[in-house]
């Protein structure tokens, strides 16, 4: 689905679908709330009248509501309009390798209530367990305000079947997970990987992006590392639906064995399940060492925290990241050429530290000067932003551009 730029438009004639100009006003409004309705006939070059009957057809549908009433110099008060979204809510499933996070949210991602749950790698344990705490989650709400569930998921993920293709971090191939908890909840559920959602997230959930540009990659780096292609405002999926898996490219054919049965892919150095490793000087490849650490309930965050109280080990494996880091997204760049690049992950938390190095390791791979300087943003720590995606696949059918034969 294509997000609407709200900068950049055509509107809508009478040869093509009026549900165009309402979807407009519905994202106008959504990104200048509070908005009067004569400002968004400034912002359409239209006539009042058009927009009056728009956001009165929204009105009456429950997606937009009068609220204060503005200043005037002269005339009559505008009433100002915004989306309503808090009286609707969603449950966002953020499945790791470590433990899954369920919470409840209203349509601007953010969090009305949260549980985690250590992950069961059985799939059909892990769906009761997640029924479970949906139904916890559900008790005294009213089920028609749920507009469903969105699953993020480490993996790659059918679109059409929503199954789970295959999930090195987490053993799967084949995995109908989408259809079983569906099952389950009764309610339903929209699934897709963590680079894909977050990358939604980034252009559907406040706050918005004020440049318009809608032409980036996302990087995901936690238990995987994942890579999602968006241009011009739509996510580039590929044939078959499996596009963007640069974790899995090698960046030496001798180096350490990934999860996913290779040698020396990008995720093999750079994942958080790496990164320990490397601390801990294990191979994260033997399951046996992958759960060992996983029953430690030692995290990257414990690991930035050892780093910046002295530990030389920490400040190394951390340093490594960042460099193996920005030797992979050189590449990335490369073969992309994308107006800027976006990193989330545990990782992040120690940017001020790796982030030299990972731009060191850009400019020592980019092969022209433009491919050096694309701006690399950190997505903000602490946001939750697989759980903000797993919102956004739900939200995202609300204010995507109607499909126009």
């Amino acid at each position: 689905m294509r997000k609407i730029n709200t900068r950049q438009f055509h509107r809508a004639t009478r040869s093509t679908p009026r549900e165009i100009n309402r979807k407009i006003v519905l994202n106008l409004v959504r990104e200048h709330q509070p908005i009067s309705r004569a400002d968004l006939a400034r912002q359409m070059h239209v006539g009042r009248g058009m927009i009056t009957q728009l956001v009165d057809e929204l009105i009456a549908q429950g997606v937009v509501a009068e609220g204060a009433t503005a200043n005037a110099l002269r005339g009559r008060k505008p009433k100002l309009l915004h989306v309503r979204t808090r009286d609707h809510f969603c449950i966002a499933v953020d499945v790791r390798f470590s433990r899954t996070h369920v919470a409840l949210t209203d349509l601007d991602g953010r969090q009305l209530a949260l549980q985690t749950l250590e992950t069961e790698l059985d799939p059909d344990a892990l769906v009761a367990a997640i029924a479970l705490r949906v139904e916890g989650l559900m008790l005294g709400r009213d089920p028609e305000c749920c507009e469903g569930i969105g699953v993020v998921v480490p993996g790659m993920i059918h679109r059409r079947t929503g199954h789970i293709l295959l999930s090195p971090q987490l053993g799967w191939r084949d995995v109908p997970l989408r259809e079983a908890l569906a099952k389950a909840t009764g309610l339903r559920v929209l699934i897709e990987n963590a680079p894909i959602a977050c990358a939604l997230a980034h252009m559907w959930l406040p706050p918005f992006s004020r440049d318009g540009v809608d032409n980036f990659v996302y990087v995901t780096v936690s238990d995987g590392v994942g890579v999602s292609v968006v241009d011009d405002g739509e996510v580039f999926r590929g044939h078959g639906d499996t596009a963007g898996e640069f974790g899995h490219l090698p960046l030496s054919l001798d180096g350490p064995k990934c999860m996913c049965g290779l040698r020396g892919c990008l995720e093999a150095y750079t994942s958080n399940v790496a990164t320990l490793a490397r601390y801990f000087d294990v191979d994260a490849s033997v399951p046996a060492s992958r759960k060992a650490m996983r029953d430690l309930g030692f995290g990257m965050e414990d690991l930035v925290a050892r780093m910046r109280s002295g530990d030389p080990r920490a400040a190394y494996a951390l340093a490594e990241t960042g460099r193996y880091l920005g030797i992979g997204l050189a590449g990335i760049i490369t073969a992309l050429s994308p107006a800027r690049v976006i990193v989330s992950g545990e990782i992040t938390e120690a940017w001020d530290v790796i982030g030299p190095l990972v731009s060191a390791g850009v400019h020592e791979r980019a092969i022209t000067p433009a491919a050096a300087a694309t701006p690399i943003d950190v997505a903000p720590t602490g946001d939750s932003p697989r759980l903000r995606g797993a919102t956004a696949l739900l939200v995202a059918r609300r204010f995507a551009a109607p499909e126009v034969a």
